[in-house]
């Protein structure tokens, strides 16, 4: 018979899922519904099924708490965190993920979750909020601040802004995506070179066009098979 002196844990999955809504970068996080941590917010997560990996985990408890099923945008693991007293009821291991996409629905709170909604980061993560600013539960602020630091760097050297936005596109929406996750624009000039002269950042929409404010219209783009930028896109 098979024994161990060391005591058993648990593998948890956290998910930090990103959007842009009215411009905003936002995450979706639940309202705990019981304890520990009861009322508090939390990112989607929950315990890793016996018979499932990480990434299922993942999307199923993303769908069990919020409503929002497995989309085609981009998740990828984040990093594990395995502080040994990260969670007051065992000593838990969470794989976190981290995913975002464009237009991702209102959620609906369901299994353990008492509420679900998108928070704005800036607010989320911001100072001098006072009580406006919500205590995350467990390690996730910091899980938060390492997954959105992921997203900046990400759009730094891949082509990962475009699944920000829904195709087709235009390169003022684009460039939005960059000025949401950053926090401020990329100068003009240099982002056009960067994703024009990128050979299949971007793929333009044979005979599209949107009407702008002015009146002209602005070639529509969709996302082309290219997935790094080099030199990469600066930050400042």
């Amino acid at each position: 018979m098979y024994t161990t002196k060391y005591p058993p844990f648990a593998v948890t999955v956290d998910i930090a899922l990103f959007t842009i809504r009215d411009g905003v970068l936002s995450v979706l996080l639940v309202e705990r519904g019981g304890e520990p941590y009861a009322g508090a917010w939390a990112l989607p997560g929950g315990f890793v099924d016996p018979d499932e990996d990480a990434e299922a985990a993942a999307w199923r408890e993303l769908a069990e708490e919020t409503g929002v099923e497995q989309f085609s945008g981009h998740l990828e693991q984040l990093r594990t965190y395995s502080a040994p007293d990260r969670d007051p009821r065992m000593r838990t291991v969470s794989i976190a993920h981290v995913a975002f996409a464009p237009d991702l629905p209102e959620p609906a709170a369901g299994d353990d979750a008492a509420d679900a909604r998108w928070w704005a980061v800036e607010d989320l993560l911001g100072h001098g909020l006072g009580e406006d600013r919500p205590a995350l539960a467990f390690d996730h602020e910091e899980i938060v601040h390492d997954a959105l630091e992921r997203v900046r760097a990400k759009l730094e050297y891949t082509t990962l802004a475009a699944e920000f936005v829904a195709e087709p596109f235009t390169l003022p929406e684009l460039r939005r995506v960059y000025a949401a996750v950053w926090g401020t624009p990329p100068d003009l000039g240099n982002f056009r070179r960067k994703v024009l002269g990128t050979d299949g950042f971007v793929v333009p929409v044979r005979g599209g066009g949107a009407a702008s404010t002015g009146g002209r219209r602005a070639a529509l783009y969709r996302r082309g098979p290219a997935t790094t930028v080099s030199p990469p896109m600066s930050r400042s």
